[in-house]
């Protein structure tokens, strides 16, 4: 008995994270739909019921064969280490410049008011008016108010760190529960042996560590689809239909946090309908296809009414991409349902026996094509929307500070494969496509593994999914997040078995294990150490904070320029409690028209409120009155990198001034339009 302990730590410690999660996701949607996500119900609700899906995830003690209590401690130690590492270098991204300030002003929202829309309270401003501006970048007018254009999953994670007065930390917490998940796969399929060098493999990645350190979704997205291949494991192992309904429960909950887990769980669907006919045709593990469909449909359809009642307008935005997946899970449900109804002709079928050799071969060729993509395409998209547009200006303004050949059409996407052998290193990614076309040939020849099936269903369809159509700005480090949730743990698995088997091949020569796991460990740590000891935007929250001193308390603050007001609308109305509009700018104009703020400001005077102007520049609101400086930061950023891996950061410099208008300035004369 005590010989099985370490194992039944190991499978406890890697499932609990994930299972966790859910159960606070569970308890916090309904409290967010109901305007009561507040710190009591959520903590009255959250924590029993992460606790209940917890005791009943690891009440039939599942096993880890062959388990030492050294790896279990030094699976543990590698994920302390790597929370507190990206907890002390954590990066503080407030204002709106792209997503991880999103997520952070959604939490900040939430955690403070408890409740979608987010009121603009036009009321203090005088009313509605034409030339008020309530939306922002990352927050579209709605009905009520502006929605924050993601999943709520993230948000609802994220905001016990903003009731803890540490809204930084808690992504730090999250990366150190994905190590433990991502370990906890590894000693399923490869081995316990392994599990350290996989947790270290995995935490060493720049992208992960990039991830754990602000407000991003890849890392619980992560959690979940992790979390639910360790229980869908030991669900095959020792049967119990609870086990089958938490593992399909804790995949669906996977599109609460975003949209893409639809993509992502796909396999999930199809392997639970392969269940459902095993089930017919007698066969024992058969019976987890039910409770595995089942939880896969509730967690999934929360997400689904997450995202229409919260995030309608977020899915009208992605509608290019987000009616065709529709449309793609259409087709896997139909397929999956006549496969099943198929499922006694099906059984009689066998493949040819040139199948396990094929199927191993396309594994490396389909890699093969992927890495050698940029010799013979260059993928390109001519901009035809606004965002295509602005996009086509930022790629031309990094490939002029890259030194490169000026073309904003150019996606970059034909280097996706080199960018993973980036991050988890050439070696990697070797023993991983070689893991994948033995395990290949394995399950084509005999099926076995089976507990195989699964993962390397769920890796290779979001894998190469992803390195085709990454649907990302290229820049690196902030393309590397797309690689987060599977591609880059999932190879990080594969290779680990790579490993297992390399050591199988050589008589367990201890030297030549030693000598891989190096080359398996060293590469990523290279890559990473650049900017590891770099963090991002320090002391923004600070100079926010001293930014909502300054401001009136019966402030309504009026953003009369285009950068302050892509980036401060939402910080100012969410952190500093400060009713805020954008005033409309004439089309090709960076500054908004002195008449139109002018009476803008009379408005909000005669609502019995103090007009406030920002601006970026002094001589922009200097016209309405004494400019002062509200936001003056300095601080690094990310890199961006186009055909390299980042290898440091740039400087970051943000200014907001203020004016207040004096009553006999608000009833001048109106100046020209600038």
């Amino acid at each position: 008995m005590e010989r099985l302990l370490p194992g039944r730590a190991l499978a406890a410690l890697s499932v609990a994270p994930a299972l966790a999660v859910a159960g606070w996701l569970l308890a916090g949607l309904p409290l967010l739909l109901l305007g009561r996500f507040a710190p009591l119900p959520a903590l009255l609700l959250g924590l029993p019921a992460a606790a209940l899906l917890t005791w009943a995830g690891t009440r039939a003690r599942a096993v880890v064969g062959e388990t030492a209590w050294w790896q279990v401690a030094a699976v543990a130690v590698i994920a302390v280490a790597s929370g507190v590492f990206n907890a002390l270098l954590h990066s503080e991204q407030l204002a709106v410049r792209r997503d991880p300030a999103t997520y952070a002003q959604y939490t900040a929202w939430i955690a403070r008011h408890g409740a979608l829309p987010i009121d603009v309270r036009p009321e203090a401003f005088g009313g509605a008016d034409p030339a008020l501006v309530f939306e922002s970048v990352g927050f579209y007018r709605v009905d009520g108010g502006v929605a924050p254009q993601f999943m709520p999953g993230a948000p609802m994670l994220f905001a016990p760190g903003d009731w803890l007065g540490v809204p930084f930390v808690m992504p730090a917490v999250l990366g150190a529960l994905a190590v433990l998940a991502v370990a906890g796969v590894t000693a399923r399929l490869a081995g316990a042996r392994w599990a350290p060098v996989a947790a270290a493999a995995f935490a060493v990645s720049l992208p992960v560590l990039y991830t754990s350190r602000t407000t991003f979704s890849e890392i619980p997205s992560l959690i979940l689809l992790f979390g639910g291949l360790a229980l869908t494991y030991d669900a095959l192992e020792r049967a119990g239909w609870w086990r089958g309904f938490l593992a399909g429960l804790v995949f669906g909950l996977a599109v609460l946090v975003r949209i893409d887990g639809l993509r992502d769980v796909l396999p999930v669907l199809a392997f639970a309908g392969l269940l459902v006919a095993m089930r017919r045709a007698g066969r024992p593990r058969g019976a987890l296809g039910p409770p595995l469909l089942a939880g896969l449909a509730a967690g999934a359809g929360l997400g689904l009414l997450a995202a229409y009642l919260l995030a309608r307008s977020y899915l009208n935005y992605l509608s290019g991409s987000v009616r065709p997946l529709l449309l793609i899970c259409a087709a896997v449900l139909v397929l999956t349902a006549a496969g099943t109804a198929a499922a006694p002709l099906l059984a009689r079928l066998r493949a040819p026996r040139w199948a396990p050799a094929a199927g191993a071969g396309l594994v490396v060729l389909l890699m093969a094509a992927l890495y050698a993509r940029p010799w013979f395409q260059t993928v390109t998209r001519a901009p035809v929307t606004d965002d295509d547009r602005r996009t086509f200006d930022m790629i031309e303004a990094i490939q002029r500070a890259n030194g490169l050949p000026v073309d904003g059409r150019r996606l970059y996407f034909e280097q996706s494969l080199h960018w993973v052998a980036w991050y988890v290193g050439l070696p990697a990614l070797v023993l991983a496509t070689l893991a994948a076309a033995l395990l290949t040939r394995r399950l084509l020849r005999d099926g076995t593994p089976f507990a195989w099936l699964l993962p390397l269903a769920v890796i290779g369809w979001t894998t190469v999914t992803t390195l085709v159509r990454p649907e990302i700005t290229p820049d690196h480090p902030w393309a590397a997040r797309r690689l987060v949730p599977v591609v880059i743990p999932g190879l990080v698995v594969l290779a680990a078995y790579g490993l297992d088997r390399l050591r199988a091949w050589t008589g367990g020569r201890r030297w030549v294990s030693a000598l891989a796991v190096v080359a398996v460990l060293v590469p990523p740590a290279v890559t990473s150490i650049g900017t590891a000891f770099t963090p991002i935007e320090r002391g923004e929250a600070a100079v926010v904070a001293a930014m909502c001193a300054r401001l009136p308390e019966r402030a309504s603050v009026l953003i009369v320029e285009r950068v302050t007001g892509e980036r401060f609308t939402q910080v100012v109305r969410g952190m500093c409690d400060r009713p805020t509009a954008r005033v409309r700018r004439p089309d090709g104009m960076d500054v908004a028209r002195d008449d139109e703020t002018r009476r803008l400001a009379e408005r909000v005077r005669a609502a019995g409120r103090v007009p406030v102007v920002l601006a970026a520049e002094a001589d922009q609101v200097a016209r309405y009155g004494t400019p002062v400086q509200v936001f003056a930061l300095t601080a690094r950023q990310d890199e961006r990198s186009l055909v390299s891996p980042p290898d440091g950061t740039w400087s970051l410099r943000m200014n907001v001034w203020m004016a207040v208008p004096e009553a006999a300035d608000v009833h001048a004369s109106p100046g020209r339009a600038h």
